[in-house]
């Protein structure tokens, strides 16, 4: 608590992965260029403001997704870390709420931090209704993350047990998914992969932790090779993230080409390991690395405000925003890009506290109570619902009965807020136990 970025690189133990810290960087940092990138911003023929994605727009651009969709290896990084964690915990003494509590403390706090400023101005200012549905969709990321974090203990134990098979058992949970899913057209079911899907790229991430990742050409090539087959033969889509309008996405519900994708993603990160590794040793470099850290998880929920005030502050200098794609267009994108850059930093710098760890204020060893356990569990499981809803009906209408669909659900914006601050609260206070 209280070092600098230096300090905190200083203190590095030296069997730290730091490639590891890099890769959670890195991702995260991919997705929101791509995000800015992918905003198709134009002034429509009546002067009104279209937004649109610009894959769509150039579906010759869709198979650079094959490269820059790298979620997958954001949960993958999730897997390793959540491995050590939860061990690191259970050496402790600590049991399931405590290990919730803490891995949930750093991704809560600046999301409910957001949500809070978010619904206050959607509140209280003229928010344009696709502003307040845009940037709250990347909020999906953080709901699938909370079920990762929520499985960790009951799969890992598989993993102790059953190795490549429990990544292997996920994996073909996915495969009959997408039989049923496309062969049988069974309802609800492909929202099954959202768990089978995002937790075998999990679970890879417990087989990197225990050093049992081994050959990663193999594994980028498999990968690889199963993506372009299931998207040549099969009914899968050749983009790796959701283009609208398109009957089958291969991100929503997530799909068998999807997996393939993250595992050859893993493989490819993988096989660039060492030559990172040798980098990250530098002092400066691994500075940043530590400093970026810090605060990616705040840049990320807040990168799509800073990108909608940038196009906002361009419309209201009376300017016309030019075709998507086009030779004007891409002109502008280093404006675009520095100036989201220079306003999400300002961002960052206001709200980054909250992804500080706060200081302990209890014994370090604490003895959970019989309930601690299921209560831990529900208010995961309603931060997760919250969460995702929220990113489904978005901060428009908080008032009015907007409301979305979440599966087979409709849930509204403020009862979205409700079940992720009483789940948040429910977490913090299992974790608590008793002294």
């Amino acid at each position: 608590m209280g070092m600098t970025a230096g300090e905190a690189a200083a203190a590095t133990p030296a069997g730290r992965d730091r490639y590891v810290d890099f890769l959670r960087v890195a991702s995260l940092a991919t997705v929101v260029l791509g995000h800015w990138l992918m905003a198709a911003v134009a002034t429509g023929p009546g002067g009104g403001v279209e937004i649109g994605n610009l894959l769509a727009v150039r579906p010759a651009l869709q198979p650079l997704t094959w490269a820059l969709q790298v979620m997958p290896v954001f949960f993958f990084v999730g897997g390793f870390s959540h491995a050590l964690s939860y061990r690191s915990v259970a050496r402790s003494g600590g049991g399931y709420a405590d290990f919730l509590r803490a891995r949930l403390r750093r991704l809560l706090r600046p999301t409910m931090l957001f949500v809070a400023v978010w619904g206050a101005g959607a509140l209280l200012l003229p928010v344009p209704d696709v502003a307040a549905r845009l940037v709250a969709q990347p909020l999906w990321f953080i709901g699938i993350y909370l079920g990762m974090v929520a499985f960790t203990p009951p799969l890992l134990r598989l993993h102790e047990r059953y190795g490549w098979g429990a990544f292997a058992a996920l994996s073909a949970g996915a495969v009959v998914v997408d039989v049923l899913r496309f062969a049988l057209d069974v309802p609800y079911v492909p929202f099954l992969n959202f768990a089978f899907v995002w937790l075998a790229v999990h679970q890879l991430g417990f087989l990197r932790a225990d050093g049992r990742l081994r050959f990663p050409a193999a594994l980028a090539a498999c990968g690889l090779a199963g993506a372009v087959a299931l998207v040549a033969l099969g009914p899968y889509p050749l983009s790796m993230v959701g283009m609208p309008g398109e009957r089958i996405s291969n991100m929503a519900p997530p799909t068998l080409a999807l997996l393939c994708h993250g595992v050859w993603l893993v493989g490819a990160v993988e096989l660039l390991r060492r030559p990172a590794a040798r980098l990250l040793r530098r002092p400066r470099v691994w500075r940043g690395v530590v400093a970026a850290n810090g605060i990616a998880m705040t840049a990320f929920l807040w990168h799509l405000t800073a990108m909608l005030a940038v196009y906002g502050a361009l419309i209201s200098l009376g300017g016309t925003l030019p075709a998507p794609a086009g030779a004007a267009w891409w002109a502008q994108v280093p404006l675009r890009v520095a100036a989201a850059t220079a306003l999400t930093a300002a961002l960052v710098a206001v709200f980054r506290r909250a992804e500080r760890p706060p200081a302990p204020t209890a014994p370090a060893v604490r003895r959970e109570t019989s309930l601690s356990g299921p209560g831990a569990a529900l208010g995961v499981a309603l931060a997760l619902l919250g969460v995702l809803g929220l990113s489904a009906v978005g901060f428009g209408g908080l008032l009015d009965g907007h409301s979305a669909t979440l599966i087979a659900v409709r849930v509204t914006a403020p009862a979205a807020v409700l079940m992720a601050a009483i789940g948040w609260a429910l977490v913090e206070r299992a974790g608590r136990g008793r002294d």
